[in-house]
C-alpha cells in the first residue's frame, strides 16, 4: 500500500519469518516466485536449497527482475527469472522444460519502490502521471480509464473493485471535473476523490488516504489483476508434486476471497489439504517495522 516505512528503495519482504517456518523445502526444490519483486522471500528459501535446487521467478518489472538477479547470485541453486505475467505460468515453464514444481508463492501486493516509482503512476501522496500499469504493454492507462468510460461504469468500477460505497458520487466529481480539463495526474484525481468525500488527505482521521479504494480500483483493473490471480491458482494443481505448496499472500479482499475459495474447492476435489484453515497474519511487530505489511494475508495449500 501507500504509506511506507523506511527507504523507498527498500521492499521488505512480508510474513517472511512464517513462511521460512511453514514450507520445508528439500534441498533439491523446484520452486517458483510468481512475483519475485526484489528476491526476498526467495533469497530466504534460495539458502535452504543445494545446487539441483531451483528458483524460477517471474516479474513485470525489468528492474525488479535486475534487483533480484543481484540478490541471488550468491546463492548456490539455480536462478531463472523471467519477465512474464504470472497468469501465463504454465506456458512459460513448459518453454523451460519445467513440468513440476514443489513450491509455488505469490505475494501480490505492491513493491514498495514501485509505488514510488513516477514511471508507475501509482502513488496519491506524490503528484505523478496517472499510468498504473505495472506492464507497460498493456494498452489503457488509468487515465485512459477516468476520462473515457461513463458515470456509471466509473461507478460500478470503483464499487466492485474499490469496495468503496461513494462510488456514485466520486464518479459524479470525476466526471465533472474532466469537463474541465483531462485528468492526467495523480494528484488530480486524488485531489478529486479527497474533494467529493469531503476529506482532506492532510488531516484524515482514517488510517487511510481517501483515495486509497479508487486507485485500488483503477490499479485492479488496469492490470486485469484479479483476473491474473485467477489463472495462476488453476493453474497451480497441475503443476505441484505430490507434497508440494502453494502460498498466496493476499491484501485486500477480493483476493483473499479468491484464495480461500479456490483452495476450498480444490480441497473438497481432493486435491489440496489446507494448511492454513484462517489466513496467517503480521504481528505487530512486523507490521510497526513495516507498514506495507498491515492488510496481509497468507494462505498456504499441500497438493495431495
Amino acid at each position: 500500500m501507500e504509506e511506507l516505512n523506511g527507504s523507498i528503495a527498500e521492499h521488505i519482504p512480508v510474513l517472511a519469518k512464517i513462511l521460512v517456518e511453514q514450507i520445508n523445502l528439500p534441498t533439491d526444490a523446484v520452486m517458483v516466485d510468481a512475483t519475485i519483486g526484489h528476491g526476498g522471500h526467495s533469497f530466504l528459501f534460495g539458502k535452504k536449497l543445494g545446487k539441483k535446487g531451483m528458483i524460477v521467478g517471474f516479474d513485470l518489472d525489468p528492474e525488479a527482475l535486475q534487483r533480484a538477479q543481484t540478490k541471488l547470485e550468491q546463492l548456490s541453486c539455480r536462478v531463472l527469472l523471467l519477465h512474464s505475467n504470472f497468469s501465463q505460468i504454465t506456458e512459460r515453464l513448459a518453454e523451460q522444460g519445467i513440468e513440476k514444481v514443489d513450491f509455488i508463492l505469490a505475494d501480490i501486493g505492491l513493491c514498495s519502490a514501485q509505488v514510488a516509482d513516477e514511471s508507475f503512476g501509482l502513488s496519491f501522496s506524490t503528484n505523478m502521471p496517472l499510468d498504473m500499469r505495472i506492464d507497460k504493454r498493456l494498452r489503457s492507462t488509468a487515465a485512459d480509464i477516468i476520462n473515457r468510460e461513463n458515470e456509471k461504469n466509473l461507478a460500478d468500477l470503483i464499487y466492485e473493485f474499490g469496495q468503496d460505497r461513494a462510488s456514485r458520487r466520486i464518479a459524479r466529481f470525476i466526471v465533472r471535473e474532466r469537463k474541465k480539463e483531462a485528468i492526467v495526474t495523480t494528484g488530480q484525481l486524488a485531489g478529486i476523490v479527497c474533494k467529493a468525500l469531503g476529506k482532506s488527505a492532510g488531516s484524515r482521521k482514517s488510517r487511510i488516504h481517501p483515495a486509497t479504494r479508487t486507485f485500488q480500483a483503477l490499479r485492479i483493473v488496469v492490470n486485469h489483476e484479479l483476473d491474473n490471480l485467477k489463472s495462476l491458482l488453476s493453474s497451480a494443481p497441475a503443476l505441484l508434486n505430490i507434497k508440494g505448496n502453494i502460498a498466496v499472500i493476499s491484501y485486500h479482499s477480493l483476493e483473499d476471497r479468491l484464495v480461500k475459495y479456490d483452495f476450498k474447492r480444490n480441497a473438497e476435489a481432493g486435491f489440496y489439504r489446507i494448511i492454513t484453515k484462517k489466513p496467517i497474519t503480521p504481528s505487530r511487530e512486523e507490521v510497526a517495522n513495516n507498514r506495507r505489511a498491515r492488510s496481509a494475508k497468507l494462505r498456504i495449500a499441500q497438493k495431495q
